[in-house]
């Protein structure tokens, strides 16, 4: 389970922003009533969902994608050479440029709190960081700076909790991170910390083979039930796999050959039957609507996730999906144990405090600079539970709307 995330200098992001999974301190009548919204976890109290809104171009895919990135560093660095480039781009303007990127992370794993952070640039991390509290009080794992010395003996400090770190450092150069290069080298508490972030974020919506057919296995009548729910007319789905010869043409470094083989692949497919008449199949990629494959295929994530209490990352999740069916989804999160899901939306149905609280909704805006704020419904103190979100939102009351001159004599020079 997750309990913050810092981000700073990633995009239009420039000031630290903070999205925070916990709860705020509201003990108003509508607050209490979405008890099912939250889960306690010790003396922390979490929220199960997290929506971000915000006008186009404002930034919140910005902050999806920071997260994502800085994740996948997590769990790919160790494989990284001198000449990779990573896949960030800090703020354009002003000196942001020159400055890292900064994430930070506060995670609860085995029952223990975890604080993890890392800087970066484009070519080269500069800080590391990893805090837990075993026993209800902070203490040090590890700590790099690459600015305090030319030895690895200065550029590290630790706690006890890693066996022979310094042999970890000497293998972790400027393009890795410690913790993925730790965790290659079996050393067991980065071997938890990486399986968490391997195992417990999603960083979207899986459409791998693999998995598809992991989570079609395990979890087909629940995924059934699901879209009964959702207003589906498909009573039953059946896997298969239909083999379909194909050709691997490759290079031979021997005989500076190319090499064609001729192999067969089990290429995965569905067929589905609808209630109308339940003898009658229909091929899933070729007969059914694309909105019904996309509502099949989120179903089959989104159980799998609540099902092992993931935290999943979505943006947009509105995607050729209707915004009853968003709802639906993001009340399965609520309706299940400490599962996590933070999404960015447009749709403006769920803006409503009967059915979100307010420390649930975050919005985006794009500051006169170009960079783009992070804050919650929660922080405006005078805004009252009774009050209508959705209306007060789509008036501006937030700014986390585009505000559109369509005069006619403006949409006027546009035609002429």
């Amino acid at each position: 389970m997750v309990l913050e995330i810092r981000l700073s200098n990633f995009f239009s992001i420039k000031d630290e922003i903070v999205l925070d999974l916990r709860v705020g301190g509201s003990k108003s009548q509508p607050t209490q009533r979405l008890q099912a919204n939250t889960f306690a976890y010790k003396d922390e109290h979490l929220l199960k969902s997290v929506a971000i809104y915000g006008a186009n171009a404002s930034g919140k895919s910005n902050i999806i994608k920071a997260i994502q990135l800085s994740v996948q560093m997590i769990l790919q660095s160790h494989l990284y050479n001198e000449n990779v480039v990573f896949n960030i781009a800090p703020f354009k303007f002003e000196d942001f440029p020159k400055k890292p990127s900064f994430f930070l992370i506060r995670f609860i794993m085995n029952e223990i709190e975890y604080e993890y952070s890392f800087s970066f640039s484009r070519n080269e991390i500069f800080t590391e960081e990893l805090y837990y509290y075993p026993n209800g009080r902070r203490a040090k794992v590890f700590t790099r700076n690459e600015s305090a010395g030319k030895e690895k003996s200065e550029i590290y400090s630790f706690g006890s909790a890693i066996r022979k770190p310094l042999d970890v450092a000497e293998n972790t150069s400027r393009k890795t991170l410690y913790i993925s290069r730790a965790s290659q080298m079996d050393r067991e508490i980065a071997k938890e910390v990486f399986r968490f972030f391997a195992e417990k974020i999603c960083l979207g919506f899986d459409f791998e083979p693999l998995f598809i057919e992991k989570s079609f296995v395990e979890n087909k009548d629940v995924v059934l039930k699901a879209l009964q729910i959702a207003d589906s007319d498909i009573v039953n789905v059946v896997m298969e796999k239909i083999k379909q010869p194909h050709k691997n043409i490759n290079f031979d470094l021997a005989s500076k050959q190319v090499v064609e083989q001729n192999v067969t692949l089990d290429l995965l497919n569905f067929v589905t039957f609808h209630k109308t008449n339940q003898q009658i199949p229909f091929n899933f990629l070729n007969e059914e609507s694309r909105g019904t494959q996309i509502l099949f295929y989120t179903i089959l994530n989104v159980i799998d996730v609540i099902k092992n209490n993931k935290l999943l990352l979505i943006d947009e999740i509105e995607q050729s999906l209707h915004s009853k069916i968003v709802e639906y989804i993001v009340s399965l999160f609520h309706a299940g144990n400490s599962a996590q899901i933070v999404y960015t939306t447009h749709n403006t149905n769920l803006l409503n405090l009967n059915k979100l609280r307010k420390d649930q909704i975050y919005f985006v805006i794009k500051k006169d600079d170009g960079s783009s704020d992070l804050y919650s419904l929660f922080d405006y103190k005078d805004f009252r539970d009774t009050m209508d979100v959705e209306k007060a939102y789509l008036q501006g009351r937030f700014d986390a709307i585009p505000y559109i001159d369509d005069s006619l004599e403006n949409l006027k020079t546009i035609i002429k």
